[in-house]
């Protein structure tokens, strides 16, 4: 699980990093032609197959901790979608993402502790 987390953080910043340069030198002239909202599937649809990993290999999800309430709050999101949440994502979708990079980012770094660092 270890390898996985740190590839999933370098793929979900690297993503980010990736659309956010593409849509800034494309421009946003039409929104629906441009990589834009091909950004927010990609990194969308990647952090959604990461924290079924993480949910199925119980991996940080401890019961109310950060990964469990942000899996909880990304699942009601997802679900609700066809009903008229996809506004509420538009928004929000950015900052949840920069969020969750930081959060697996956050897990590599407590994963790769020295032993004597857990003892302070």
């Amino acid at each position: 699980m270890k390898k996985f987390k740190i590839i999933d953080c370098w793929i979900s910043t690297g993503l980010i990093i990736s659309f956010t340069i593409i849509s800034i030198l494309e421009g946003f002239e039409d929104f629906l032609s441009n990589h834009f909202l091909t950004g927010y599937f990609v990194v969308g649809a990647w952090q959604v197959i990461s924290m079924l990993v993480h949910a199925f290999t119980k991996c940080f999800a401890h019961r109310w901790g950060a990964r469990y309430i942000y899996h909880w709050i990304t699942f009601v999101s997802v679900v609700t979608m066809p009903v008229g949440s996809f506004w509420i994502l538009l928004f929000t979708a950015p900052f949840m993402a920069v969020y969750y990079t930081g959060l697996c980012y956050t897990e590599v770094r407590k994963m790769h502790q020295r032993p004597l660092a857990l003892l302070k």
